[in-house]
């Protein structure tokens, strides 16, 4: 990993210290999650300022190695020890946590090449937060990790972040009809970042529509498909539908908004996608 600096060495010795007082009071279910990130930002910008003071110091360098600064802290993370304390979550994963967003936002100036290391500690961390049911703490991980991403023009990891960040959002929210909704959103499209999901619903509601119309409507099962894909698709008209049983012409209509509202969805989300690519 190379050497450590002394100056790096007491910063990151100040970053356990304070990443232990951290774990106590995560460990402490008294207070939220999002109360709990104003007491986390406290602890960042207080390592910050004894960055910027060491900076101010000394004459800036450009690191030899190329790689991150805090990068045994991280190394630690991957398979964190547990604590003495018994602590429900290792004090290396918010020290983890503190060292990256302590690199994002200090004065240090970040390559492209430390772009990306850096956003794949950001999106590993949220994984590892995730598992420990600390979904808030892993949407700011994801949320940084999609914005470095996105400055080093990587599409498809900033795509994935930014899905890995609504799943985290719906996770932190309370039981209720929103998390429901943002649960239905990720299985009916991924968050808009996996449109071809719809068309696996396309087809349920097509086997849905055409067993239906096979039981209820009176025609041959090829005419009841051949009408049910072409009204997804197009709605029937009155001639159409006059011979055919009262109570198949309300589901011709629906299975036409039904298809309208569905295609015009994965149409939308998938030109998106093109054009991101």
């Amino acid at each position: 990993m190379g050497e450590i600096s002394p100056v790096v060495a007491s910063i990151s010795t100040g970053i356990a210290r304070r990443a232990a007082g951290y774990t106590a009071d995560l460990d402490d279910s008294g207070r939220t999650e999002q109360e709990l990130l104003t007491t986390f930002d406290d602890q960042v910008e207080a390592v910050l300022t004894q960055l910027e003071e060491a900076v101010a110091q000394r004459t800036p360098s450009r690191q030899r190695h190329g790689g991150l600064t805090f990068r045994h802290l991280y190394a630690a993370a991957r398979a964190p020890v547990p604590d003495e304390e018994g602590w429900r979550i290792p004090s290396a994963l918010p020290a983890a946590l503190i060292a990256a967003e302590v690199e994002f936002r200090g004065p240090l100036r970040l390559s492209a090449r430390r772009q990306t290391l850096l956003a794949e500690v950001y999106e590993r961390l949220g994984h590892q937060l995730i598992e420990a049911d600390l979904p808030v703490h892993a949407a700011l991980a994801y949320r940084r990790a999609e914005a470095l991403y996105r400055m080093n023009e990587d599409i498809q990891g900033e795509d994935r972040c930014g899905l890995k960040l609504a799943r985290a959002n719906t996770r932190a929210l309370p039981a209720g009809w929103r998390r429901w909704a943002g649960q239905l959103a990720d299985v009916l499209c991924g968050y808009g970042y996996r449109p071809f999901l719809l068309l696996g619903w396309v087809a349920v509601q097509l086997v849905v529509f055409t067993t239906f119309g096979v039981i209820v409507g009176g025609r041959s099962t090829a005419e009841t498909v051949y009408m049910c894909v072409t009204c997804f698709l197009n709605p029937l008209g009155p001639g159409d539908t006059e011979n055919l049983h009262a109570a198949v012409r309300p589901m011709y209509a629906v299975e036409s908004w039904a298809g309208t509202v569905s295609m015009s969805v994965f149409f939308a989300l998938l030109v998106r996608k093109w054009f991101r690519a």
